[in-house]
């Protein structure tokens, strides 16, 4: 792509994204939502592949109506309230505005276009699709919080737990794996919420730092399915050992950085007299853990010589532009566990 095309994009992804952040009128959120998707669409078809055809097309038409439900959700609250506020919204209004905003994250049961639409991405694509377009939506959350109904972002905050656990298990394609991260965090991220804002986007950063590590590393070993990891090691094996630190991270097994959100969560929980629900996200996770697992042993107990199903790739293609974000974020989601209580307390 030209150089001054994608910096035009990546400044309207930007310019969209901070529309949405700082306004307190639901048109001009409106407006910041779709001029961050139509920026990233010329982004996606940018390979000229038919799956990415395909994936682009998904995912306008999903970002579309989740933005005609967002507009109509904010004339039905004009109408209702006579305000424009995102602070007042009546009943039917905080309804449809979840649904919308849980479809333009990929929340179950409105997680069907996700997996599909990053499979057919690049893994650069990808990690802005799985970071960058998550902020807005969420901001918007966490700015009506208290006008949201807490039963629909339990029920699908668990449905999404429990979803994102199990489509995971049989995947061999890391940007389907990735999917099912995302839609298992996102449904942690939602079951807090209402209760402790702060948590959530607490759990919100150390998710965009795992996940982002997780993606240029993917990217420096150049690897898109799980067999062709097996033979990292042999290259980059410091880098495969902090991956190694970071896919146990997602998983949430202490000590490492992940642990403590979820224990933030669980705790939370608990205190609101939920046990229950507590206890099914808490097993629910072990459903995740089991395909981090499964990455971490293709990372770091297996090899070439042992594995005849990957393909010996004898030259990396390495780009200098990704080394230091990876080092930037790789150590901030390693080594960021003992800062988290003073973040939470910030």
């Amino acid at each position: 792509m030209n150089p001054f095309a994608l910096a035009i994009l990546l400044i309207s992804m930007f310019i969209g994204t901070m529309v949405t952040l700082t306004s307190s009128h639901w048109l001009l959120a409106w407006l910041g939502l779709e001029i961050s998707t139509l920026a990233i669409i010329p982004l996606m078809i940018t390979d000229h592949h038919p799956r990415a055809t395909e994936a682009t097309t998904k995912y306008f038409l999903t970002q579309a109506t989740a933005a005609t439900l967002i507009l109509f959700s904010a004339l039905i609250n004009a109408w209702n309230t006579g305000m424009w506020e995102l602070k007042e919204l009546s009943p039917l209004s905080s309804n449809m505005l979840s649904l919308a905003l849980m479809m333009k994250m990929g929340l179950a049961p409105l997680h069907f276009w996700l997996p599909e639409v990053l499979q057919g991405l690049s893994l650069t694509t990808g990690l802005i699709l799985s970071t960058w377009q998550k902020i807005a939506p969420i901001a918007l959350m966490y700015m009506i919080f208290s006008s949201l109904n807490i039963q629909v972002l339990m029920i699908m905050g668990l449905l999404s737990i429990i979803v994102g656990g199990w489509i995971g298990l049989n995947q061999v394609h890391l940007r389907k794996v990735i999917a099912a991260s995302s839609i298992a965090h996102l449904g942690w991220m939602m079951i807090i919420l209402p209760f402790s804002p702060h948590i959530m986007m607490l759990t919100f950063l150390i998710y965009i730092l795992m996940t982002t590590a997780m993606f240029l590393s993917f990217k420096i070993f150049n690897a898109t399915q799980i067999k062709m990891l097996t033979i990292a090691w042999t290259k980059m094996p410091v880098l495969v050992a902090l991956m190694m630190f970071i896919l146990l991270s997602l998983g949430g097994l202490p000590p490492t950085t992940g642990f403590l959100p979820k224990w933030f969560i669980l705790q939370e929980l608990t205190l609101q007299h939920i046990p229950s629900i507590a206890t099914v996200m808490a097993i629910s996770s072990l459903l995740s853990l089991f395909f981090y697992l499964r990455l971490t042993y293709a990372l770091t107990l297996t090899y070439s010589p042992n594995t005849v199903n990957s393909t010996i790739m004898w030259r990396f293609k390495f780009n200098n532009m990704f080394y230091l974000p990876l080092m930037v974020v790789m150590v901030l989601a390693t080594f960021l566990l003992p800062l988290t209580p003073s973040l939470i307390s910030f």
